[in-house]
């Protein structure tokens, strides 16, 4: 992580207020966005937890399907947001709290995990850490969207920024997901730079 923990948080805080009015002009995060909802596809008896849960685009959209959504995240003020559009839509079944990729600060079950664009603030092998931890909670489906390279990034048009994002290659991330007993099952391109992972576990059978 190029950035602490803290100071990333400071980072979004600032920018809280208007950072859904933003989202619009990146056509990327909002292909994201909707195919991040499109893969985690709930069932009504299904506990969401949302990592990097940010304003809530996610968890929110995903609420309505879902027995419960859990969103996580390290700044408050992205979370204030979060808050504020659940009320003003009515939205019950839906939480949010401090918590990171490594110390999602949640211990309940999990069906299904999600993130979208915040993955990639952390080093290779902060990924696969993090990765380990979303594992251990036992989600069947994890769906992530983000900053990711699918081929050799070109300088001179770099999709992030490198003095606070590390993005990983795609394939430093599905070897991360499979060594934790996940299956690759969709990988969408949107971006020579972005794209969307969906990993699975296999239906456990009787005795494991």
């Amino acid at each position: 992580m190029k950035k602490t923990i803290e100071e990333h948080a400071a980072r979004f805080d600032d920018h809280a207020a208007a950072y859904d009015d933003q989202q619009p002009e990146n056509e990327e995060y909002r292909a994201c966005v909707s195919l991040v909802i499109d893969h985690a596809a709930p069932e009504p008896s299904d506990i969401v937890l949302d990592l990097g849960t940010g304003t809530g685009a996610i968890g929110l959209s995903l609420a309505a399907d879902a027995a419960q959504v859990v969103g996580r995240d390290i700044s408050d003020g992205m979370m204030d947001q979060a808050r504020e559009k659940a009320a003003a839509h009515d939205i019950e079944n839906v939480t949010f709290g401090s918590g990171t990729f490594r110390e999602p600060n949640y211990n309940g079950p999990v069906d299904i995990v999600v993130s979208n664009f915040a993955l990639h603030h952390l080093s290779d092998d902060e990924k696969r850490a993090a990765i380990e931890t979303i594992a251990a909670l036992g989600p069947r489906r994890f769906v992530l969207g983000d900053v990711m390279f699918f081929e050799t990034p070109d300088p001179d048009e770099p999709y992030y920024d490198p003095e606070v994002d590390d993005p990983a290659t795609v394939g430093v991330l599905a070897d991360a997901l499979t060594d934790t007993g996940f299956s690759l099952t969709a990988v969408e391109r949107v971006h020579g730079q972005v794209g969307v992972l969906v990993a699975e576990r296999a239906e456990r059978t009787e005795g494991e």
